[in-house]
């Protein structure tokens, strides 16, 4: 394994899912996590100011820090993967990014993960395209107001996600940067989803390291903890590191017994 420099932050909307949602918090700190970070907490892009306050506040009182925060991206476990490219719900993601901007003010959070959306049948690709780049172009203008980067992530498992390699989340990137003139996206490398998408790891990091803007981890097959599985995660790691990038590595894995008993990879000596 290689030695690297970066520090680690928990997913809590895949790790600690046995515990309540707001109970999480406090279990990521009792493991020693010092940064978390979810997918979007709530069923809806506009949740109520009561739902927020609750949401925040078990985060402020684990003393923990928010470091990354997904964009509302429909129903996930109905299969949607994002509301970016979807015409029709422009509006609604503007609200979910406006809803994002108040929460990630309040926590300090400096990243957004925009999913890119499914491609829908009887949509004209690229006039799905065409609205994602608007509505990035969006999220980024409201998002740098407070600091915040918006993420483009390729990801696995669903084959009408058009996002599969870091060449395709780049090039949206790219696109965005020029019709907006916005310079606050980058790709989201996790390194389970390009694996599996037989993604050229190795080759990603050297030709967009410097794009690289967040990182999380699983290993393959199996999206479980690193070291029961294939991927040099560690060797990887080391090489993003080289390439510049200073920021967390989020432990974003189904684990293969209690949540808790399951960090015992970040503690080996390489």
């Amino acid at each position: 394994m290689t030695r690297h420099p970066l520090p680690y932050a928990v997913n809590l909307s895949i790790l600690f899912a046995e515990l309540p949602l707001l109970e999480r918090p406090a279990a990521a700190a009792a493991a020693g996590f010092e940064a978390v970070e979810f997918w979007w907490p709530f069923p809806t892009a506009t949740p109520p100011d009561a739902d927020v306050d609750a949401f925040v506040a078990a985060i402020e009182r684990a003393g923990v820090r928010l470091i990354g925060l997904n964009l509302f991206a429909g129903d996930m476990p109905a299969g949607d993967r994002g509301l970016v490219s979807w015409p029709g719900r422009e509006d609604e993601f503007a609200a979910g990014v406006a809803a994002a901007a108040r929460i990630g003010g309040r926590l300090g959070c400096p990243a957004f993960n925009a999913l890119y959306g499914n491609r829908i049948e009887g949509q004209v690709p690229g006039i799905q395209d065409d609205v994602a780049i608007g509505n990035l172009g969006v999220a980024a203008r409201a998002l740098g107001e407070i600091g915040g980067t918006v993420l483009i992530e390729p990801v696995s498992g669903i084959p009408a996600y058009p996002l599969q390699t870091a060449q395709d989340a780049v090039g949206v990137i790219d696109r965005v940067s020029a019709a907006h003139d916005v310079r606050n996206l980058g790709l989201l490398a996790d390194l389970y989803h390009l694996t599996v998408n037989d993604d050229d790891l190795d080759k990603a990091i050297e030709g967009y390291g410097d794009r690289i803007a967040h990182v999380q981890i699983a290993d393959a097959p199996g999206r479980h903890e690193p070291g029961s599985g294939e991927v040099d995660i560690f060797g990887h790691l080391g090489r993003i590191a080289a390439a510049g990038y200073r920021g967390y590595v989020a432990a974003e894995y189904i684990p293969t017994g209690a949540s808790a008993d399951s960090f015992g990879w970040m503690h080996v000596t390489p």
